[in-house]
């Protein structure tokens, strides 16, 4: 699917949109990720509202900063039906932006097969911005002088050799680390898990916090 190029902004701003970051950004898309639902901090975050991207394609609002292999990763493995964290650049209808972190959840029928995906985006630390940026740039003009597939090769080779871990393990032990530190240390923060999806995680997207 097409993105309706009339609902992108005719320049882009370096300049971060003002949005209450406290909030849940909220989306439900089908198996080819046509917007089906947004919630009220979508439209705020973002800057559309809900008549103009209700029926177009989510990447609508993908930021030209973003490479494109981060969101090969994330489809191949939501195809897949792996939930999946990502941080990613979004752009708004007035050319600017705002970084968040993803929780995505694979929806199914009775036979198992994938009929849509609901994600869920927060903000996130500045601190974690300021370490998955240089990575981004670094993809991005690989992919700009080198093609799609360098890139992705590269990207593979940075995960195993810098942090040894898939993408979204890394995703999830750099937010963690970073609101870890951020607040001090938190004894609540939660001990890895082989399945991963952390519990961290959940807690930060649901609220699924143990009161003191």
């Amino acid at each position: 699917m097409h993105t309706n190029n009339s609902l992108r902004p005719s320049k882009v701003i370096d300049e971060e949109v003002k949005w209450d970051k406290s909030k849940t950004i909220i989306s439900k898309t089908d198996p080819v990720g046509t917007i089906l639902y947004m919630n009220d901090t979508f439209e705020e975050a973002s800057e559309y509202n809900k008549i103009e991207l209700i029926g177009e394609p989510h990447n609508v609002i993908r930021h030209p900063d973003m490479p494109k292999v981060v969101f090969k990763v994330l489809w191949d493995n939501l195809k897949q039906g792996n939930n999946f964290h990502a941080i990613v650049k979004n752009l708004t209808r007035t050319g600017r932006y705002y970084w968040v972190i993803t929780d995505f959840d694979v929806e199914k029928d009775d036979s198992g097969k994938i009929i849509g995906y609901t994600g869920r985006r927060k903000s996130l630390p500045e601190s974690v911005v300021k370490k998955i940026e240089p990575l981004y740039k670094t993809l991005l003009e690989i992919e700009k002088v080198k093609g799609e597939k360098a890139s992705e090769l590269y990207f593979n080779s940075y995960l195993q050799e810098e942090v040894n871990s898939s993408y979204d393990d890394f995703v999830v032990n750099l937010f963690e680390g970073e609101t870890a530190n951020t607040k001090e240390a938190d004894k609540k923060a939660p001990v890895k898990e082989s399945g991963m999806i952390k519990k961290g995680l959940n807690w930060f997207f649901f609220g699924e916090t143990n009161p003191k």
